[in-house]
């Protein structure tokens, strides 16, 4: 690709994801341009076509119609559900194309592994959206870390705090709610999370031990009388938080609405009340992901870090503290607000990032995200992508290691991983 024209990019699946990551296109087109699209829903590839000006040859229903043709462009965006992420890659790696992927990579570890190959044996780049990396609150605490601010790391203590409400939403009733047809918890919502710890460690993972349970969103939780539905009658309709008309019926019903209906129409979502998964009551679905868990790392260099995941929480952000031997950080990414203490000085430094723009767009991750790839395939191998799989593949592993040990009940170390090669 020549330097002087924009970076073409064809998306596969144009859901959410998928089209928050193209929209880099329409701020920045000298840079990036979407091309083609491929999706099996009308009204996603509809939408998709219009919003970049798609000619009707560049608009295809399956990936495997979009590889039969010659390369589209340089790049393809893979966007697509947790287990639809390998066969894709796979064959777009071969096909020639650079690839942005959402994170997880896959739900199988040996998949995470033969990707990663793949984008070697091809020399393409495979960069995983591993967003936090890029938003300014986790470079500065990466910054201030470098800088011996704090001294010399000792540990880390990390919290996501899913709330009640993105839980009930997407890992009760949606798409992340059953570890069959998606991931596990800790692999779908907090291989962010665990790739920022290992980033943040400055080291490798050495072992894992995990504890974790789905205790609350199951039938013996459900109140008395409650219906399958929640428009079946609920007889506590008026005092339920997880009542899905409030959350899907509102007027501005956002992006939860929008998974709930491709159709924003009122009458449309009220249909999908009375027969879509997001119309269930959250005590009667077909759930079986951890709604808590703990995760506690032994990285190199003596450090060691704990990991919350709650559901049961009022706000959804993040809070973490860095413990050193000479101070300790804490900050909220929500607010984008550090603190900084400095044993025996009996004060502290608040630093108040410029325009936090908190859980937007993972905290300004996203875009950075796609400049970084953008710069990356641009570079013709001088600039490696911050979140490559070479760099991704190691937190996959700590998911993937978290969640034996919480299923098995014992302490797994990294190390096991080795007899298939996968850390060599």
């Amino acid at each position: 690709m020549s330097k002087s024209k924009p970076l073409t990019v064809t998306l596969i699946g144009a859901g959410l994801r998928g089209m928050i990551y193209s929209s880099y296109a329409l701020q920045r087109p000298d840079e990036m341009r979407i091309v083609a699209v491929a999706d099996p829903d009308e009204v996603r590839r509809s939408r998709c076509q219009a919003k970049f000006g798609l000619a009707d040859e560049r608009c295809f229903t399956s990936w495997d119609e979009l590889f039969a043709r010659p390369r589209q462009s340089d790049a393809v965006f893979i966007c697509t559900r947790d287990r639809d992420h390998y066969e894709p890659t796979m064959k777009a790696l071969a096909a020639g194309y650079h690839v942005l992927l959402e994170k997880p990579m896959s739900p199988e570890w040996q998949e995470c592994i033969d990707m990663g190959r793949q984008a070697e044996a091809y020399d393409r780049t495979l960069t995983i959206c591993h967003v936090l990396r890029y938003a300014p609150f986790f470079q500065e605490l990466k910054r201030l870390l470098d800088e011996g601010r704090i001294g010399r790391l000792m540990s880390i203590q990390h919290n996501e705090n899913v709330g009640y409400w993105h839980q009930a939403h997407s890992y009760v009733r949606g798409y992340f709610n059953n570890t069959e047809s998606s991931s596990p918890m800790i692999l779908a919502k907090s291989c962010h999370d665990l790739d920022i710890m290992q980033w943040l460690a400055g080291g490798q993972c050495l072992s894992v031990a995990s504890y974790g349970h789905l205790s609350h969103f199951r039938p013996e939780s459900a109140p008395p009388g409650a219906p399958k539905r929640c428009l079946d009658g609920c007889p506590v309709s008026h005092e339920c938080q997880y009542y899905a008309p409030n959350t899907y019926l509102i007027e501005n019903a956002g992006w939860k609405g929008e998974a709930a209906s491709n159709d924003p129409s009122y009458e449309a979502r009220y249909q999908a009340m009375l027969e879509g998964p997001f119309g269930r009551c959250v005590y009667h679905c077909d759930n079986d992901v951890v709604d808590h868990q703990v995760v506690s790392m032994e990285f190199e260099h003596d450090i060691t870090a704990v990991f919350t995941m709650s559901a049961f929480t009022e706000k959804c952000n993040r809070t973490i503290k860095l413990m050193g031997t000479e101070g300790e950080i804490r900050a909220t990414m929500e607010t984008n607000e550090i603190e900084i203490r400095r044993f025996g000085s009996g004060k502290s430094e608040v630093i108040q990032l410029v325009d936090p723009e908190g859980h937007v767009g993972h905290g300004g991750g996203d875009m950075r995200l796609i400049q970084d790839f953008v710069k990356s395939v641009g570079s013709q191998g001088q600039h490696d992508s911050s979140t490559s799989a070479k760099a991704s593949i190691q937190s996959h592993l700590m998911a993937f290691a978290a969640e034996r040990s919480r299923v098995e009940k014992r302490m797994v170390r990294l190390e096991e991983f080795l007899h298939s090669g996968a850390l060599a």
